[in-house]
C-alpha cells in the first residue's frame, strides 16, 4: 500500500472526524450562532452594576498560554494580619450570558467541554462569548464572580466571600515566561517592568502559590507529570512535537484554582446546597501502585495513603528525572481517572485522592467545562438568596454526563496526539531511535523514542522487554490516519 503524503492529510478532517466518532458536535447550529449573535453584551454587563461591586481599580492578571483568548480567571493579592495574604480570584459569569435552558446552554451541556486537539481547537462555547464577552480580556470591563480566600503563613486556607463584581484585566501573563522568571532560568517578562506594582503583584501571587504548594505537599497531593505532547505547526503542518514542562508560574495558578475550588465548596456546603464534586477515589488498583513501588525497592502501606505515596514520587523524581513521566503516567493508569458526583447536603465529600483534599470541585472555568457554569448558577443562587437552579435528578444526570464528556475528550485528543506524531515520522520509515519502555503487558509493548517525544507499539523484538528499559528501535512502518507508529527492536 503506498505511503500518504502528509501534504494531502487534511488534519481537521481527522479531528472533526474523530469529534463525531466521540460523540461530540463540532460545530455549532445555527440556531446557536443566530442566538450569541444578537446578544446585547454591553446592556447585559450594564445591567448587574447596580448588584455587584466594581473592582475594576484592582491590579487584575491572568497568566495563561500564549495563545489562550479563552480567559476565565484573574487574580490579585494583597497582604493581611499575622501573616496572612489575601487572595482574591475573578472567574467570568458566564451563566450572564448563557441562560438555563438556552439553545448556547443546551450545546454546551451537550459536548460537556472544550476540546484541545492541537491542530484545531473545539470550544464548548461560539467564540464571540468563549473569546470575546465572557473572556476577561485585557482592558475591558467584565462582570464576575469573585472568590476570596485567606493563605496562612503555614499554606492552610481561611475561606472567605463570594460575590459578584465588575473587573477588569490590567496584564495577560504567559505562563513560560513568568515561570523562567520565577524560576530564575529567564528574564523579567517585559509587561512586568512597564506597570507599575505589577512585579510586586506577582511575587506576591508566587508567595502565596508557594507556601499552598508546600502545605498541600505535606498532606499528601501527588506531584506527577504528564507525557501529553503539543504540535509545532507551521501552516497546517506538523513540524515538531514538544513536551512541555511545568513550570512555577503553572503551579501558582494550580493551587490558586485549588483553593479557590476548594472555598466554593465550603460556601454551598454551608447554604445546604446540593453540589457537583470532583472526585478521585481511592486508587483503583492500589496493589499494582505496591508492585510499582516494590520494583524500585519501596514498600508502600497496605491500606492507601497518599502522603506515603507522595513521597515515593517525590523520591523516584528526584533519582531519575528522565523515566518519571513514564512512572507517572504509569500511577495515573493504575489509580483511576476522576468523575463528578453529587453530594448531598450534610453529606461527607468523598475527596479528591491525587490532590489530598477532601472537598473539592470544579469552578473556575466556566467558558471550557460545562460543570463550572452548572456551579457558577448555584453559587450565584446561594449570593442571591434564591433556590437550587436544579432539581437533584437534574444534577445527578449533568454529573454523570460530564464525566462521560470529559473521558471522550481525553480520548480525542490522545487520539490526535497520536495522528500527529505518526503525521511528523513520516518519511522517517527505517530510521533508529533510542527510546524507553513506557508499557509491557498482553496487550502489547510500547516504547517512547527520546527525540522526538513519540510512542510507538514494538511489533518485533518485545520479547523480555520491561518497562523503564532503555532500547534502540527502528521505525518500520505507521498509519497518520489510525494514529499508528510500529517499531521494531534493534538492540538495548
Amino acid at each position: 500500500m503506498p505511503k500518504p503524503d502528509v501534504r494531502t492529510i487534511d488534519l481537521h478532517k481527522i479531528a472533526r472526524d474523530a469529534m463525531r466518532r466521540y460523540g461530540f458536535a463540532p460545530e455549532f447550529s445555527g440556531a446557536v450562532m443566530k442566538e450569541v449573535g444578537i446578544l446585547p453584551e454591553e446592556m447585559l454587563v450594564s445591567s448587574v452594576r447596580d448588584e455587584v461591586r466594581d473592582l475594576r481599580g484592582l491590579l487584575w492578571s491572568s497568566i495563561d498560554n500564549i495563545d489562550s483568548l479563552d480567559l476565565d480567571q484573574l487574580e490579585y493579592c494583597e497582604r493581611g494580619q499575622r501573616h496572612e495574604i489575601l487572595v482574591k480570584v475573578a472567574v467570568a459569569d458566564v451563566d450572564l450570558f448563557v441562560p438555563k435552558g438556552s439553545k448556547t446552554d443546551l450545546h454546551a451541556a451537550d459536548n460537556g467541554n472544550s476540546v484541545y486537539t492541537g491542530i484545531e481547537t473545539f470550544p464548548m462555547l461560539p467564540e464571540r462569548l468563549s473569546t470575546d464577552i465572557s473572556s476577561l480580556r485585557v482592558g475591558e470591563r467584565r462582570a464576575a464572580v469573585v472568590i476570596e480566600f485567606a493563605v496562612l503563613k503555614d499554606g492552610n486556607i481561611r475561606q472567605g466571600e463570594i460575590y459578584r463584581a465588575l473587573v477588569e484585566n490590567k496584564a495577560k501573563l504567559v505562563y513560560e515566561e513568568v515561570g523562567a522568571w520565577l524560576e530564575e532560568r529567564g528574564p523579567m517578562p517585559r509587561l512586568l517592568g512597564r506597570m507599575a506594582g505589577l512585579e510586586e503583584q506577582v511575587r506576591l501571587q508566587d508567595e502565596a502559590a508557594e507556601r499552598l504548594r508546600v502545605f498541600r505537599m505535606e498532606q499528601g497531593a501527588l506531584e506527577l507529570e504528564s507525557l501529553e505532547t503539543r504540535a509545532v505547526k507551521e501552516g497546517d503542518l506538523v513540524v515538531g512535537l514538544v513536551l512541555p514542562q511545568e513550570n512555577r508560574a503553572q503551579y501558582l495558578i494550580e493551587n490558586f484554582m485549588i483553593a479557590a475550588n476548594r472555598t466554593v465548596m465550603d460556601r454551598l456546603g454551608k447554604a445546604g446546597m446540593l453540589v457537583i464534586q470532583r472526585v478521585v477515589r481511592i486508587p483503583k488498583d492500589w496493589p499494582g501502585i505496591r508492585e510499582v513501588a516494590a520494583s524500585f525497592h519501596e514498600n508502600l502501606p497496605l491500606v492507601p495513603t497518599s502522603r506515603e505515596l507522595s513521597k515515593f514520587l517525590l523520591k523516584r523524581k528526584a533519582a531519575d528525572p528522565l523515566r518519571f513521566p513514564d512512572l507517572s503516567l504509569t500511577i495515573v493508569k493504575l489509580m483511576g481517572p476522576g468523575e463528578y458526583e453529587v453530594l448531598e447536603p450534610g453529606k461527607t465529600p468523598i475527596g479528591h485522592f491525587g490532590l489530598a483534599v477532601t472537598d473539592y470541585t470544579h469552578a473556575t472555568a466556566p467558558n471550557r467545562r460545562y460543570v463550572d457554569v452548572i456551579i457558577q448558577r448555584l453559587i450565584k443562587a446561594v449570593i442571591s438568596r434564591q433556590a437550587c437552579p436544579y432539581t437533584r435528578k437534574e444534577m445527578v444526570e449533568h454529573a454523570a454526563w460530564c464525566t462521560d464528556r470529559d473521558k471522550a475528550a481525553k480520548k480525542v485528543e490522545r487520539f490526535m496526539r497520536k495522528v500527529e506524531a505518526a503525521v511528523l515520522m513520516s518519511g522517517r520509515i527505517g530510521e533508529e531511535f533510542d527510546g524507553i519502555v513506557t508499557g509491557a503487558s498482553e496487550k502489547g509493548t510500547y516504547v517512547r523514542l527520546m527525540n522526538p517525544p513519540v510512542e510507538g507499539r514494538v511489533v518485533r523484538g518485545a520479547e523480555r522487554m520491561r518497562v523503564g528499559q532503555t532500547v534502540r528501535v527502528r521505525l518500520s512502518d505507521l498509519n497518520p490516519y489510525e494514529g499508528h507508529i510500529d517499531l521494531v527492536r534493534v538492540r538495548g
